[in-house]
């Protein structure tokens, strides 16, 4: 048990950490309420099973090729930059009794799920930490335990997940209108920021 709860701690510290995921569910989240926000972390979490598949199959050495991992930095800095640019552009249009639910939700899921499949350092991540915590365990356990662990790694991804949906869906409870909107401007900042980022890494694969 104390394992498995190890495992869970560790899915919640590989969500933890803020990045594009966390800003586009706290925009989401103030925006548009709580399922929303918990759609995008569920396609990030559909993304990063994936990888986590990916990895336990051992399709280590297609992610590792120079012209994949480019490819996928521009892909990454695309799909940031569309996706802060209109949150950006929308951030004047809150309005707390007729934003919510104006937005498909399946729309929410596949932007979570496209900008974790698209990031780079999602695959890096995985690849570096699940990829050493499989090898671990591998000398350690059976297939059944290993697939358990795994499972608890979800568990504490999805913990994450809808702790953030919920803080971020009672924000717009408590806050104005006006602070609602600086919050959507900086989430929309935030994720340009992290496409820029991607695509300088982009540039310097080719030219470095």
């Amino acid at each position: 048990m104390n394992v498995f709860l190890g495992y869970i701690l560790l899915g919640l510290s590989l969500a933890a950490p803020i990045g594009p995921i966390n800003a586009a569910q706290i925009d989401r989240g103030i925006r548009n309420g709580f399922m929303h926000s918990w759609l995008i972390g569920v396609g990030a979490v559909v993304a990063d099973g994936v990888y986590m598949l990916v990895v336990y199959i051992g399709v280590v050495q297609f992610l590792e090729s120079e012209f994949v991992q480019t490819f996928l930095w521009f892909f990454g800095c695309f799909v940031l930059m569309y996706t802060g640019i209109e949150t950006f552009m929308n951030a004047g249009k809150i309005n707390l009794e007729l934003a919510r639910g104006k937005e498909p939700l399946l729309k929410s899921f596949f932007s979570g799920f496209l900008m974790s499949i698209a990031n780079p350092l999602t695959i890096l991540f995985w690849l570096g930490i699940y990829g050493s915590v499989l090898a671990k365990a591998a000398n350690t356990y059976d297939t059944s335990q290993l697939v358990l662990y795994s499972s608890a790694i979800f568990i504490g991804l999805l913990i994450w997940d809808i702790t953030m949906a919920s803080v971020a869906s009672s924000f717009r409870k408590f806050l104005t209108t006006h602070l609602l909107v600086v919050i959507s401007c900086l989430s929309g900042i935030s994720m340009v920021g992290f496409g820029i980022y991607f695509g300088m890494q982009a540039f310097q694969n080719i030219f470095g």
